[in-house]
């Protein structure tokens, strides 16, 4: 490939030296005076003003014809070079500068390629056109120049033009046309820069001298002339800028100039900017400016009463990323930054491999200083740094030239990937490059998405603070040799000798850290040859006599005091810091003359100096396997040191190297080449990282992302060093196919390399957890390549470390034979392992340094220390990816291995070492230890006392006791549950048993569970477990299953393993010696090819007219069971998939109920309440609408009078419900009533509420073998594979129907992804976003579709990613059916931020922490088709019947806060959502996709295709079931008990599947006595509780306590609780603390990340969370107790999920209330009872006891007690005039009332007139009365209360405006005699006259008879009372 260039130095100077020839010899007039030389840069050149004067009206265009006119071509040649001038012109060039570098290229007579290329070089691609007419007429070119055709005129112009190119810019000034606004630099004479940056030339003034030793070209300093852009009196002020600037740069007077030019940009714009300046022009601070922009538009700033300024910063907002290429510079701008930054609270961190952030550290900073490496692991890595990646607002990149060197790769994969986001995301990522002057900075503006006119800064070398000059030494000899080394420092001491003599302090930079003291070395001892010792004498100084005692303490290093004397020091990162620190003082202060130190000196410290000379260019490079050339950035940092502003004109920077290489620095010191991309040389890693992340997902976003990158702008300018010919380029200008081959070259080895899966058709990539942890962890394509072929499931330790030896990051560990001997010596002490090949081998050298590193051996050799910590460091990464890959590939042993590998290298310590050398011991205690080498358990049985005698010493016992303590330790204890007769589920209890020290702990410690079969390698499980110290004390639960295999294996081996200790390792084998397999017999029901019947089969007009709207005929699975459920009246079991049509399945049991039992009444059950919901909202406009029958619902938020019950022919309640109607069925006619019990998603027996509808269905049975009236039971659910145990439990003889999954009406098409294992729960789920937005565009792109996720939370994240991923599209709205003005009607009434944003895309949420409205807006939209995606929680699923065409399952993990970890969901829950999947009026089919982690894949193809076996859970609760039978006369001893369980399913299946319930032995006999024992435990439990007692012959007698909590349907523990600490003296704080201990609150929800809401909370709140004695903050009972405050104190609640959660407390409270109250009065506690019934007023009204309850009536704001002087029965005896007046008086205003006080639309101006008349509305219908007492026996009296007013509404509902359910009247009649409570009752009213009255008679007890009591009416909802002294007779 043709490229012309004149890079070499000796090419110029030989070009040059005709041209001055030439013009020496012209006749000037004065032959004495020659040109002077070309160095003398200031002497002025008039010998030529009279050369200029003969030519002063000649022009170009005069000469244009003079010659042979008559040509043809001649007028072509003309016509080129008026296009080259024009080129010339626009380029700011002299005019005719390019067309002579065309001609002189043309008259080499080069071929057509060459001459093609270097056209192209020249001119551009852009000029086409006219490098082809070059080429067609290069011929008349020649023949122009040799026939002489240029005149004598021609020949002078083009003599002096070329002399004025070589002379300095006095001589005619150049042209300084500049194209862009802001590149700030003096037009370079000769310099001319071809299109691909290449330059011509070396600056004016340079010199070239020849000697014995050495070449040496001086680059002078460029004069600093008067900088013409910016005078000194326009420089930026500081006193002029805003208060962020003041206070940042407060000891700054103004900005330099450099920085005054870029502020206006920098500070007040948020445009992207590359700023190209010299070294210590000051870019670090105008890094500062726009950190401080950013910073600002976070700023809230408040002026304060004092006229103060008060600035209030939203530090999590946003994060800063500055990328600094060395960990050293890192370090310094952490520095430089803080101290500036700390007065705004901004924190800065180091984020490099040495300093590693905790995520709290993370969350907590501002500014993260990084290197380019880090920062790309961390953007990645799809894990849980997303959240930190997607708050970046600036991106500052520092050294940004470094893109040309093997780094620069990893520059341009961040860059890219920033862009990307950015345009993604659409979230503003501002992009700030830092750069030294760069040749072609236009690209690299380019590559950064910089503005060039606007964001673009170039600053030439007159900004630098003080000039430099460069002097670039080449000596004789080759490099590496002794001659050339010896000459080069030679070289180095004359240069040092020299400038010392001057007085300057020198700095000398060497290449490693022994050679900084070997340099000073030989410079003393040349000082000593040369008698020149003198000159480097520093006793003069002033601080020389501090600094010697200094140096001469005992401390310090010999090396330091050695050459202290001599006035030389030295500075390496070896050296202690203090020994550093105190060098680094002595040259500052003059103490030592030179300084010999390594690059990292001129990295991390800022310590200028006058001169500072590189001596040498050979650096050892590890990486590289040998000597390499110091790359240019460390020359421009190194050189950047040279010259200190306030003391010298000029710096010096001095660069020795060997001849061979001068022309290679001095080309680069004046950037004649650009900078071109290394990207390709990392393409096929960089693309598997974007594939890993999610990024990439197919070839047409990998053709975009390569567009991104320098790459692509280089390709495009010089598109020859790329391998692109100009004809590619000028078809395909884009370069679009030429990226497309790119991609599918590496795409095919990613894909080879089992790294993807791409598939060609589609052009699709799938990424592979080998290619993921490729990623991850940085391996090469190349080494996975390796590893393929040499990974082996059997492998030893020799085996892995010869694998790991073959690696590609180590082929350049080259052998060297001088290193021959010590690595054989370290084979034979340092290798314990067998080394594979031989020592001079690169794999042999790096397995023993490996080993070496591991043994800590000493190394002596300095190269071989540097492989040593290349290769380890290494290692440790390859080790864990290795690790890795063993355990996606399921190989035990060798994971094992390779875990213990890891920590080996990680502590360098082997694996057979004693666990113990962990700690730091003193090595005679090591010693003793290793010599008798006892295992932990052993160690940790023993005593501090025997500790001492094992190893002789007694004072060291208990320092190992506490030691031994402290090493991680886990008990394990397991359960088995088998599930079918291939799989397994194990339950694992973890109990951590250590003492948790931070120091050796950290904050958390990770542990990897293991199942293993034990005599074989493959795992059948394996997950990370994560100990955090606060749950050191808690168990730790797991659930997983496992596969069985044939034949049965004799145990499985549980293992935990420590992630980082070795030796810690717990092994618990379970055993299957009493495994048995369950039986489960289970029958499918094909659909028969049957006629499908029509609607007139039912023979029923009114219910023919129901169905025939919808459909004429039942589908085929209805037809099929349509006998048996309509025609007899068995009872049936219908098993069949969601959408199947059970709805009707149900209807035609309850129409065959009501054509056979006309009076009874049908009860359906649902789980759920939303499913009541639906079914009662279906069936009250389908059934009670058409027929005659009325419908009524029993839940928890429904209020039905006990009338409307028994008048409803069909109950819609939940299991609970009923379980606690049909308790007492005994007294309640209405249970005895029903004849059909229909039990919906009865496969929910499984669940936590399984056992409820065990009892219901028992109990129903029982009620039938009572009652002698038949009671049908209709089962429905989902296919079951146990659908026999199922049908027999249920009754079933003939009804039972288990339909597969391909019953469904609409067919379902059913995917199941799988995502990696080793991700946390949030990064999974971002990582499943890209796919799931994939699967839409795929599979329905114009249908609806809704997208199940775990928690309310992921709602959010995953609409904000969609919307990102939308962002992207052409059509970014493309899910958004509806106009805008309709969008923007619906906007105005949406409440959630995050559903306003989302709608505007198509997207709508659903979940229960939304407003009502929000969620029916949500629906609403989506059903009507206005939105095409709906993202919600599984709730859903089951609440809202809204079917789409495809639903996606992200995710089947849900955080349970009762274990404190994620767990999976029910299989259940997942089938439901699947179920929603296919709409059947419009879809032909419906798709679901399942994601889930990969190892799941399995299990859920198998059940659920097949259906899960259902299984009891009965035993774990029957507690509380047992007891309510007790209670209800049931159950009267133990015998009844037993014979009550064999009613249940828990019977059934404890034959079936024994194991499953802990069963051993399996006849008979063993089975009966399991349930005996679970009797026995049960019964032992309730007496305990003191809810039961035994009498003789096994009888069971219920106490009180359980009748109450039977009643109220509590737990007896809720009792016992209540019993065993209640005391006559409870006042209201104990009252509201043990309704919080209540077991009911154990279910309350608790989510991630509560602990420090609580903890918050519990400090504002009136009583703290300590009350409660719980372990944690975030215990459900703490919650309860800060919620209930939080309520009755009327705040704010942090966070909306709580809302929610207060209406789960409050809905529980009221009943536990209720049977406190019963039960303080069953123990006689009067004021126990009146605290509980204060209580109960006080949550009912929504303030504290201490309030004045009259301020809690509408209009007025909570005061405290007795402020209003009056009370709730004074108000009620007023007259509305009265109370008019009084609302007045109190301040009653409109804004006090919420809306939901009222129903009232006040409008704006009588809102306080309203407020008034709904004031004395409520105060006017007050329950005040008249209370009257009558005895007319003496065993009772009657109680009458007649209401005064008329009451608020007929039925009674008080007034409760902050109660979430509606409240009716209700009262306390009290019986006691000021201690004691005698009777307690309770009495609603009823109406009479319109007006209420409550009555009710109280049965009086024989021992009360003839006393003086009290008796009390207390209202349980107001403060009310009404008390009267009583004499009974």
């Amino acid at each position: 490939m043709a490229s012309y260039t004149v890079s070499s130095t000796k090419s110029y100077m030989q070009a040059m030296q005709p041209m001055i020839e030439a013009l020496n010899r012209i006749n000037t007039g004065n032959k004495q005076q020659k040109v002077p030389n070309i160095d003398n840069e200031n002497a002025k050149i008039t010998p030529i003003d009279k050369i200029l004067n003969k030519f002063a009206n000649v022009t170009i265009d005069s000469l244009k014809h003079i010659g042979n006119k008559s040509s043809g071509a001649d007028v072509v040649i003309h016509e080129i070079e008026d296009a080259c001038n024009k080129i010339s012109k626009q380029r700011g060039l002299e005019k005719s500068e390019i067309y002579t570098l065309v001609k002189s290229l043309l008259l080499q007579s080069p071929t057509d390629e060459e001459l093609q290329s270097s056209l192209f070089d020249i001119l551009g691609f852009d000029e086409f056109d006219l490098i082809s007419k070059i080429i067609q007429n290069k011929r008349a070119f020649a023949t122009r120049e040799s026939s002489g055709l240029m005149s004598s005129e021609e020949r002078a112009q083009q003599v002096i033009d070329n002399h004025q190119r070589a002379k300095n810019q006095t001589l005619l000034p150049k042209s300084t046309h500049q194209k862009y606004p802001n590149v700030f630099k003096n037009p370079d004479v000769g310099n001319i820069i071809s299109i691909t940056g290449k330059k011509f030339a070396l600056p004016q003034g340079t010199t070239r001298d020849s000697y014995a030793t050495h070449e040496e070209l001086v680059i002078p300093y460029p004069e600093n002339k008067p900088n013409k852009w910016i005078s000194e009196k326009n420089l930026v002020k500081i006193s002029d800028l805003d208060f962020l600037c003041q206070g940042t740069f407060k000891n700054y007077k103004n900005l330099n100039k450099m920085q005054s030019l870029v502020y206006p940009v920098a500070y007040n714009t948020n445009e992207n900017m590359l700023v190209c300046a010299p070294t210590g022009a000051g870019k670090t601070d105008v890094a500062l400016l726009t950190i401080l922009h950013t910073i600002n538009q976070f700023v809230t700033e408040t002026v304060t009463e004092d006229g103060d300024v008060s600035v209030d910063i939203d530090y999590d907002e946003f994060k800063i990323v500055y990328v600094a290429p060395l960990k050293a510079l890192a370090a310094e701008i952490v520095e430089k930054y803080s101290k500036k930054l700390k007065w705004l609270g901004i924190n800065v961190r180091e984020l490099t491999g040495d300093m590693q952030l905790t995520r709290q550290e993370i969350i907590n900073t501002q500014i993260i200083v990084t290197t380019p490496e880090k920062w790309d692991v961390v953007t990645r890595k799809s894990t849980g740094d997303s959240e930190l990646v997607a708050k970046v607002k600036l991106l500052i990149i520092d050294e940004v030239h470094l893109l040309h060197e093997d780094r620069g790769s990893v520059i341009e994969t961040l860059v890219a990937r920033t862009l990307r986001q950015v345009e993604s995301t659409q979230s503003m990522i501002r992009v700030v490059g830092l750069s030294a002057t760069l040749p072609n900075y236009m690209d690299v503006a380019d590559f950064l998405g910089v503005n060039r006119s606007v964001g673009m800064f170039y600053f030439d070398q007159s900004f630098r603070p003080v000039p430099l000059q460069q002097q670039i030494l080449g000596v004789r000899g080759k490099a590496g040799s002794k001659l050339a080394r010896e000459n080069i420092d030679k070289v180095s001491y004359e240069k040092l000798a020299d400038y010392i003599n001057q007085g300057l302090q020198v700095m000398v930079f060497v290449h490693s850290r022994k050679d900084t003291v070997n340099t000073a070395r030989t410079f003393i001892r040349m000082a000593v040859e040369y008698g020149e010792s003198e000159i480097f004498n520093c006793s003069e100084a002033d601080s020389y006599e501090k600094y010697k005692r200094e140096a001469s303490n005992k401390n310090r290093s010999k090396e330091l005091k050695e050459l202290f004397v001599h006035g030389f020091g030295v500075h390496h990162a070896g050296m202690l810091r203090s020994d550093r620190n105190l060098t680094e003082k002595m040259f500052e202060s003059g103490a030592i003359k030179v300084l010999c130190c390594t690059a990292t000196l001129a990295w991390g410290v800022n310590l200028p100096a006058a001169v500072v000379i590189v001596k040498g260019t050979q650096v050892y490079d590890s990486k590289a396997g040998g000597f390499v050339d110091l790359g240019i950035s460390d020359v421009i940092q190194i050189f950047g040191r040279a010259g200190r502003p306030q003391y010298e004109k000029f710096g010096t920077g001095i660069l020795c190297t060997t001849s061979d290489k001068l022309d290679h620095y001095v080309s680069l010191l004046t950037q004649q080449h650009p900078i071109e991309s290394k990207f390709g040389d990392k393409l096929i890693d960089n693309l598997n990282a974007e594939i890993s992340l999610g990024t990439v997902t197919n070839v047409e976003e990998a053709v975009q992302w390569l567009g991104y990158t320098y790459m692509m702008v280089r390709m495009k300018q010089n598109p020859f060093a790329y391998g692109i010919d100009w004809k590619e380029l000028q078809e395909d200008p884009s370069l679009t196919n030429r990226r497309r081959e790119m991609v599918f070259t590496c795409a095919k080895r990613l894909h080879h390399l089992q790294m993807i899966i791409f598939d060609e058709n589609s052009e699709a990539f799938t990424p592979k957890d080998l290619g993921r942890i490729a990623s991850d962890f940085y391996l090469l394509s190349n080494s996975v390549e390796i590893f393929n072929q040499m990974m082996n499931p059997l492998a030893t330790e020799a085996d892995i470390l010869s694998m790991i030896s073959m690696s590609s990051e180590f082929d350049s560990i080259k052998f060297r034979e001088e290193e021959s001997k010590e690595l054989k010596q370290l084979v034979e002490e340092d290798a314990p392992c067998q080394v594979a090949g031989d020592v001079d081998s690169p794999q042999g050298k790096t397995n023993i340094l490996l080993q070496a590193f591991v043994s800590q051996a000493h190394i002596k050799d300095s190269a071989l220390i540097s492989d040593s910590n290349y290769v380890a460091q290494n290692s440790a990464r390859i080790c864990r990816s290795l690790f890795l890959i063993a355990m996606n590939r399921r190989w035990g042993k060798l994971m094992n291995i390779m875990l213990s590998l890891c920590k080996s290298i990680d502590k360098r310590i082997w694996a057979f070492e004693h666990p113990m050398t962990q700690f730091e011991l003193p090595q005679p205690v090591l010693r003793n230890i290793k010599a008798k080498n006892p295992s932990m358990l052993a160690l940790r049985d023993m005593e501090a006392g025997e500790l001492g005698d094992l190893v002789h010493n007694f004072k060291m016992g208990s320092i190992l006791y506490k030691l031994i303590g402290k090493f991680p330790f886990i008990d394990i204890e397991s359960e088995i549950f088998p599930i079918t007769t291939n799989v397994m589920r194990v339950h694992v209890d973890l109990q951590p048993d250590f003492v948790w020290d931070d120091k050796y702990h950290g904050s958390a410690q990770f542990f990897w569970l293991t199942v293993e079969e034990s005599d074989r390698s493959e795992i059948l499980h394996v997950e990370k477990f994560i100990l955090h110290k606060k749950q050191l004390h808690s168990p730790h639960e797991m659930d997983f299953m496992i596969p069985l295999s044939d034949p049965l294996p004799a145990q499985v081996v549980v293992r935990v393993v420590s992630d980082s200790w070795i030796g810690s390792e717990t092994v618990h084998a379970v055993s299957f010696q009493h495994l048995i397999r369950p039986s489960n017999e289970t029958i499918k029901t094909d659909l028969l090819r049957l006629q499908p019947l029509p609607v007139t089969a039912l023979h029923n007009p009114d219910v023919e007219q129901i169905y025939s709207s919808k459909f004429k005929y039942f589908n085929p699975m209805q037809t099929m069971v349509f006998h048996s459920l309509y025609n007899t009246n068995s009872s049936v079991f219908v098993g069949s998939p969601t959408g199947s049509g059970k709805t009707v399945v149900a209807e035609l049991a309850i129409w065959h109920a009501f054509n056979e039992f006309p009076s009874s009444k049908v009860v359906y059950i649902a789980p759920m309440k939303a499913l009541v919901r639906e079914r009662v909202d279906d069936w009250r406009e389908r059934i009670c609408k058409n027929t005659s029958h009325r419908l009524v619902e029993l839940t928890g938020d429904s209020l039905p009078t006990i009338q409307e019950v028994k008048e409803a022919d069909i109950i819609i309640t939940t299991p609970e419900k009923f379980d606690g109607i049909s308790r007492n069925w005994q007294t309640r006619k209405f249970v005895q009533q029903v004849s059909l019990v229909i039990m919906d998603e009865i496969h929910l027996l499984a669940s936590d509420r399984g056992p409820i509808l065990e009892m219901i269905v028992s109990r129903m049975n029982y009620i039938s073998s009572q009652t002698k009236k038949p009671i049908r039971l209709l089962g429905m659910s989902t296919a079951v594979s146990n659908a026999f145990d199922m049908a027999g439990w249920l009754g079933v003889k003939n009804g039972l129907f288990n339909f597969p999954q391909s019953v469904r009406p609409v067919p379902l098409q059913m995917y199941i992804d799988g995502f990696p294992e080793n991700l946390a729960f949030c990064p999974l789920m971002k990582t499943m976003n890209k796919p799931a937005f994939m699967a839409i565009k795929q599979h329905s792109p114009n249908k609806p579709v809704l997208i199940f996720v775990a928690s309310r939370r992921q709602t959010r994240l995953t609409a904000l990613d969609l919307i990102h991923l939308c962002g992207m599209e052409s059509n970014p709205r493309r899910f958004l059916k509806i106009s805008d003005d309709e969008l923007q009607d619906i906007l105005e009434n949406v409440k959630d931020d995050t559903l306003r944003l989302s709608l505007q895309f198509g997207m709508g949420l659903h979940h229960a922490g939304l407003v009502e409205s929000d969620r029916q807006i949500s629906h609403k939209l989506f059903e009507q088709g206005k939105i095409q995606i709906l993202i919600a929680t599984s709730t859903l699923a089951w609440g809202v019947n809204l079917p789409a065409h495809l639903v996606i399952i992200k995710g089947t993990q849900f955080f349970d806060a009762k274990i404190e970890a994620y767990r999976d969901m029910d299989l259940t829950d997942i089938l439901q959502m699947m179920g929603r999947a296919g709409r059947p009026a419009y879809d032909t089919s419906g798709i679901a996709i399942v994601y889930t982690k990969e190892s799941k894949k399995v299990f859920y193809k198998h059940f659920l295709n097949l259906g899960f076996p259902v299984e009891s859970s009965l035993h774990k609760v029957l507690d509380n079931h047992i007891g309510a039978e007790i209670s209800a006369g049931t159950i009267t001893t133990r015998q009844e008990a037993m014979d009550f369980l064999t009613w249940t399913f828990l019977y059934r299946r404890a034959h079936n599947n024994p194991t499953y319930y802990g069963i051993e032995d399996i006849s008979q006999y063993g089975i009966s006595q399991y349930l005996a024992k679970l009797i026995d435990s049960t019964i032992e439990n309730l007496v305990e509780s003191k809810c039961v007692y035994t009498g003789g012959s096994d009888e069971l007698h219920a106490t009180p306590f359980l009748e109450i909590s039977s009643y109220y349907y509590l737990s007896h523990l809720t009792m016992r609780n209540f019993v065993n600490n209640v005391t006559p003296d409870f006042e209201f704080r104990d009252c509201l603390r043990v309704l919080c201990q209540a077991t009911e609150y154990n279910e309350l929800a608790t989510r991630h990340g509560e602990e420090l809401i609580n903890m918050e909370m519990s400090q504002a709140m009136r009583y703290p969370a300590e009350d409660l004695n719980c372990e944690f903050i975030w215990d459900p009972h703490v919650k309860a107790y800060l919620l209930i405050q939080a309520y009755m104190s009327r705040v704010e609640l942090p966070i909306a999920d709580y809302a929610q959660d207060t209406i789960s407390v409050l809905d529980q409270a009221l009943r536990i209330l209720q049977a406190y109250i019963d039960a303080a009065a069953e123990l006689g506690y009067f004021k126990v009872v009146m605290s509980f019934i204060q209580l109960m007023q006080c949550i009912k009204q929504r303030y504290w006891y201490d309030d004045d309850p009259v301020s809690a009536l509408p209009g007025l704001k909570l005061i405290s007690e007795g402020k209003t002087n009056q009370t709730l029965k004074q108000l009620g005896s007023m007259k509305p005039g009265q109370l008019f007046g009084l609302a007045k008086k109190l301040g009653v205003k409109g804004e006090n009332i919420e809306n939901k006080e009222t129903n009232y639309d006040y409008g704006d101006g009588d809102s306080d007139e309203m407020a008034k008349k709904q004031f004395v509305k409520i105060a006017s219908h007050l329950p005040t009365g008249n209370l009257e007492i009558k005895q007319q026996e003496q065993d009772s009296i009657k109680v009458v209360l007649t209401h005064d007013n008329y009451p608020l509404n007929n039925d009674f509902k008080v007034y409760c405006p902050h109660f979430p359910k509606p409240q009716r009247e209700s009262w306390f009649v009290i019986l006691h005699d000021g201690e004691e409570l005698h009777l307690l009752k309770r009495a609603s009213p009823r109406l009479s006259n319109k007006k209420g009255i409550v009555a009710c008679d109280l049965d009086i007890p024989d021992d009360l008879f003839g006393k003086e009591l009290y008796l009390e009416c207390v209202n349980d909802g107001l403060d009310i009372a009404y008390s009267k002294k009583i004499s009974l007779l």
